[in-house]
């Protein structure tokens, strides 16, 4: 059964629904899966769990969720680009879970690997702690964290094979590969599909195929800048 699906929209459609738990890929703007958030937001599902880094910036990538008012609860570990998350947060309206980052990223790859739970340092002492199973270990105080399991996982990539084997470019790789492995139901936009019949080289991929379910073409599309930092010009010889 072929993995490729005609449009971000079909391959949404069809599994999301009311209440389901969604882990999206991306750090800040970069490597969002955006024609899938799109689809999202589009469906018109509502009452979701997000599980992401942050919940981009407001009309941007995760954001335009928030502006639908389609999000309930929200585990992420920065979310400081975002008023009306601010907004939605401070109002009641919204169920914030705060989660350290390199947290986030066990939590994510615990789930894949279908690892219930397991002990960390971090955040003990703090209100991260709150309400979690404490055990001492040689003398150290660690916190018990469940590993993630998401109804859908949103991912993009930059190069894909027709079986769903990935690889990532650059920075836009961050959650991503995590995210893949934590979902029930993986969906992943890719800016390149190899023509069926070729592969990635094995040597190259980062998540096997095994873990995408359904695969779609990326929108050509301008990749938006967060926040653009330079240095100013120095004239030659200066």
């Amino acid at each position: 059964m072929s993995k490729l699906w005609q449009s971000a929209a079909e391959a949404v459609q069809e599994v999301i629904h009311d209440g389901a738990i969604i882990a999206v890929g991306g750090f800040g703007l970069s490597g969002n899966p955006n024609d899938l958030i799109e689809a999202v937001r589009d469906s018109g599902a509502t009452d979701l769990t997000i599980v992401s880094n942050n919940m981009g910036v407001d009309g941007k990538g995760l954001g335009i969720l928030l502006e639908n008012h389609q999000v309930k609860r929200v585990l992420a570990s920065y979310v400081g680009e975002n008023k009306l998350f601010a907004q939605q947060f401070l109002s009641g309206e919204l169920d914030v879970e705060f989660v350290p980052q390199g947290t986030l990223a066990e939590r994510l790859r615990a789930g894949g690997a279908g690892i219930a739970g397991f002990y960390t340092k971090t955040g003990v002492g703090t209100p991260v702690a709150e309400g979690k199973e404490l055990h001492d270990f040689e003398g150290e105080t660690y916190l018990l964290e469940r590993g993630i399991v998401a109804d859908l996982a949103l991912v993009h990539a930059y190069r894909a094979d027709a079986v769903g084997n990935l690889i990532y470019r650059h920075s836009a790789r961050n959650f991503n590969p995590n995210v893949a492995t934590a979902g029930r139901v993986t969906i992943v936009e890719a800016e390149e599909i190899l023509p069926d019949g070729e592969f990635l080289d094995p040597n190259l991929i980062v998540t096997p195929g095994i873990f995408v379910q359904r695969l779609v073409q990326a929108e050509d599309r301008e990749k938006i800048i967060e926040q653009r930092t330079v240095r100013p010009r120095v004239a030659a010889g200066a």
